[in-house]
């Protein structure tokens, strides 16, 4: 890979980095405390609902697409490694695999299957654990994400004082 070629991949993976971190921190802000505040079987219904509906191409290139850049520009970043650009690197790509897309696959999406074969007149007591749950990792794939943002943001820049 070339240099400039290297650097556009790691301004688009701190623009896709942030754009997931974006999305994840509204859910930790406003949409599951609006959710908290209304029926728990309306809440459960909605947030189903939001579980499907973000199975879209435009979400899953952006979270999928993110993971993947990470796997490869964290093997790219490990031929390089006693570069301060390439362990910037290497600490985003973990940040964003491990902690965001990690997190959600062994975390997030099974309480969402769980929700999902809940019934929304029965699931109270799931529901009030499933809100503190999901929202607590959830903000932790945010802060990873948005952390991946900051250190690829970071090597960018060192990259182009060199």
């Amino acid at each position: 890979m070339t240099g400039k070629t290297a650097t556009v991949l790691i301004l688009v993976s701190a623009f896709s980095s942030a754009m997931v971190a974006g999305i994840f921190y509204a859910f930790s802000s406003f949409v599951m405390p609006a959710l908290a505040r209304i029926q728990d079987s309306e809440g459960i219904h909605a947030m189903n609902s939001i579980n499907v509906t973000v199975i879209t191409p435009s979400f899953m290139l952006l979270f999928m697409g993110s993971a993947v850049l990470g796997v490869v520009l964290g093997g790219w970043s490990l031929f390089s490694i006693s570069q301060l650009d390439s362990q910037l690197v290497l600490l985003a790509s973990l940040l964003y695999v491990v902690g965001c897309f990690g997190v959600t696959m062994v975390l997030n999406v099974p309480l969402n299957n769980q929700l999902a074969a809940t019934s929304p007149t029965g699931g109270h007591v799931f529901w009030q654990t499933y809100l503190k749950t999901w929202t607590l990792w959830n903000s932790v794939r945010t802060a990873a994400s948005a952390l991946a943002a900051i250190a690829f943001i970071a090597a960018a820049l060192k990259r182009a004082a060199a």
